[in-house]
């Protein structure tokens, strides 16, 4: 049986922005607005909750945003959400505007924080539900085989490091390129699989330098290869660092190139946008059939929803048969 006392529903992006988070806000408007139910754009996540900055939201006010990187509804961190009284200013901001539910777009400290708030407004009796939806280009989300802006993030770096590799080739040298991924290297396995790099770093793998790196490319060499590509994760190391001992042992005088946040702007994917689309539609089911602080996730290419408590204690291993692929396909000199 749906929820009929969810009349006004609330919309934010939190947390590092994505490519296709603009399409899960349209999705969630337009959804919302088919059920005869009001939406409020939070401005700034939830600091915006905390201080009252919002907007009310129409068909018109998400129209032609569905191709479009950012976030419309603007992203930031908030130290203040972490605190007790920070959060009494949020639900207060709820209460004021009427507000009978939330949609957060964003990663695991969006989530936490949507967490800490619900548990909050239990203890006072306010029923306020929470769903989120996964938006991060890391695709670290426990819970969900698929984090929106991940197809996205992965083509940019494609595109860049396809772009380097046209020098290289052409002098002859090693680039080392580093992308993101602080605690995960889903992005810089899956990119380094696809550009065929000589060698990938990733946190999830203790790094051994002469076995990971200096062995690689001698073996690389030795196969005829010329011109080699290393790609690393952030948290795997620094791509400056890692340049510099290349040329300290091997002689070989890198190109390193960070690519930083580019990999989180422009136009979404396809992938990214369909995905987006079907999760903030999902997220707002979810509002109406009174199944509040849930997360929306992919299984097997099927949008679910899981208990929030549960979905954050899930954690993803990256899939180390990957990095088997990768090596296989490594040339070598024995």
């Amino acid at each position: 049986m749906g929820n009929t006392a969810v009349k006004r529903i609330g919309v934010l992006t939190s947390g590092g922005d994505a490519p296709g988070m603009n399409a899960a806000i349209r999705a969630v408007v337009r959804t919302a607005l088919n059920k005869g139910i009001d939406c409020i754009g939070i401005r700034r996540g939830w600091s915006g909750l905390i201080n009252g900055d919002f907007v009310k939201l129409d068909s018109g006010s998400v129209g032609h945003i569905i191709n479009k990187g950012g976030t419309i509804l603007y992203t930031a961190r908030c130290p203040e959400f972490l605190d007790r009284k920070g959060r009494a200013k949020a639900i207060a901001t709820c209460k004021m505007l009427g507000i009978d539910g939330i949609v957060a777009i964003g990663g695991d400290g969006t989530f936490r924080g949507a967490l800490a708030l619900t548990r909050q407004i239990a203890e006072s009796g306010y029923k306020l539900p929470v769903v989120g939806v996964p938006a991060t280009i890391d695709n670290d989300i426990g819970c969900s085989n698929y984090t929106i802006g991940f197809d996205t993030a992965a083509n940019t770096a494609i595109e860049c490091i396809d772009k380097l590799r046209d020098t290289m080739q052409s002098h002859e040298r090693c680039s080392v390129v580093e992308v993101m991924g602080r605690h995960a290297g889903f992005l810089a396995l899956y990119v380094g699989i696809s550009v065929g790099a000589t060698a990938v770093l990733i946190p999830e793998r203790e790094v051994d330098f002469d076995r990971d790196i200096v062995e690689k490319i001698r073996s690389a060499r030795l196969a005829g290869t010329t011109h080699f590509m290393i790609v690393v994760a952030e948290g795997a190391g620094s791509a400056v660092e890692i340049g510099k001992r290349i040329h300290e042992e091997i002689g070989i005088d890198p190109r390193v190139t960070v690519l930083g946040h580019i990999q989180r702007g422009g136009a979404p994917t396809g992938r990214d946008r369909e995905t987006a689309s079907r999760m903030g539609y999902e997220a707002v089911n979810a509002l109406l059939a009174d199944r509040g602080n849930r997360i929306i996730g992919t299984k097997e290419g099927s949008i679910v929803d899981l208990d929030m408590e549960e979905a954050l204690a899930m954690v993803k291993n990256l899939e180390m048969y990957r990095y088997e692929v990768l090596e296989a396909l490594t040339p070598s000199g024995t």
